[in-house]
């Protein structure tokens, strides 16, 4: 086994060990590094499939390079990375793609009794086998030992909530509960369809496709529909769904950039929650930092503010927290590393 091999390993082995509340570490670091040579990555548009797969090989292979220098927790990844819109579009959903940002899918439901009509679709469903001609021809590249970065995954729910319009879809929990449920269902359907295809394809491990970090087993997604609903619609209407892909794939991480405090209870009886990840104010976020202390590890957009090997002092004792840091400048990386190894115990 090469050096970089085996420094990969070791990463790996860490962030196993870290998903365990009973082992060191406690605390994990991130450097989004940027030395302003990494080119801009092409649209994820269909007629830039090529372009797409060049692009990430590139970048994975530029990953792999930092690893000589750079001792965080970085695993390099190709990513197979999307917009939100790919199980809509699936569906049949139009897509708005504006010249300056990802791709989101254009609703096609406005009432319950549509729900009816839709079909599953199947994994020959144009957007989605584009992605595993994607996520095939770079798994190749690396003889089956790169790791993918997941594409955008969003809950069954939350797909749902991009199929039917939401001007009616808030409304329809109400007043048609079963149209609802049954549309989470169908999306559910294709979703754990594409995930144990993806699995079996290329393995348990990944990497999350927001925030980006690593996953040895299990299903990382995006639920932030959840803010717009009170605790009980939360039970009733997304916690089956969750707990159901938890179990089915050995663990969950999620994201979530909803303003949902009051869903904080109802996120800590989701079995298995891995790590959590909230996009929201510094206030909020110390809150949170301590709220989910003992329950998961976290990884959140606010990780302290001053110098970063300070970062640590401002979590709970308790807590497990990925802490990311960015920076352009190499030095400054080097030093900020060598702090950070030592007050995550890593010298």
């Amino acid at each position: 086994m090469n050096a970089t091999c085996s420094t990969l390993e070791q990463r790996k082995q860490r962030w196993c060990d870290f998903y365990d509340m009973s082992k060191p570490p406690q605390h994990l670091f991130l450097f989004y590094y940027n030395d302003g040579t990494t080119p801009g990555m092409p649209a994820p548009y269909p007629e830039n499939k090529q372009e797409r797969i060049d692009w990430a090989w590139d970048n994975y292979e530029r990953q792999l390079k930092r690893i000589e220098w750079l001792d965080d927790d970085w695993v390099p990844y190709a990513n197979v990375y999307t917009g939100t819109e790919i199980f809509a579009e699936a569906f049949g959903c139009g897509v708005h793609r504006p010249e300056n940002n990802n791709p989101c899918a254009i609703p096609m439901i406005t009432k319950a009794s549509e729900v009816a009509k839709l079909e599953v679709p199947t994994l020959d469903s144009p957007p989605l086998a584009m992605l595993f001609d994607v996520a095939d021809e770079l798994y190749r590249r690396g003889g089956g030992a790169t790791t993918l970065k997941m594409a955008d995954i969003q809950s069954p729910m939350d797909i749902a909530a991009q199929i039917w319009d939401k001007n009616t879809f808030y409304l329809g929990i109400i007043q048609s509960p079963e149209a609802v449920k049954e549309l989470a269902a169908k999306t559910n359907q294709l979703l754990t369809a594409f995930l144990d295809e993806w699995f079996s394809r290329y393995g348990d491990a990944f990497i999350a496709h927001y925030p980006e970090y690593y996953f040895p087993r299990g299903i990382t997604l995006s639920e932030d529909e959840i803010g717009s609903v009170n605790e009980e619609m939360f039970v009733e209407f997304f916690l089956p769904h969750l707990v159901e892909l938890s179990d089915r794939y050995g663990g969950i991480g999620i994201h979530c950039c909803a303003t949902a405090r009051h869903q904080w209870e109802n996120l800590t009886t989701i079995p298995n929650l891995r790590l959590l990840n909230l996009v929201q104010e510094e206030d909020v976020l110390r809150d949170a930092y301590e709220f989910f202390a003992t329950n998961t590890t976290q990884m959140h957009s606010w990780p302290g503010t001053g110098d970063a090997w300070t970062f640590p002092e401002m979590y709970p004792a308790d807590s497990r927290v990925v802490i990311t840091v960015w920076s352009d400048d190499k030095d400054e990386t080097l030093d900020v590393t060598a702090r950070l190894r030592e007050v995550c115990g890593r010298v």
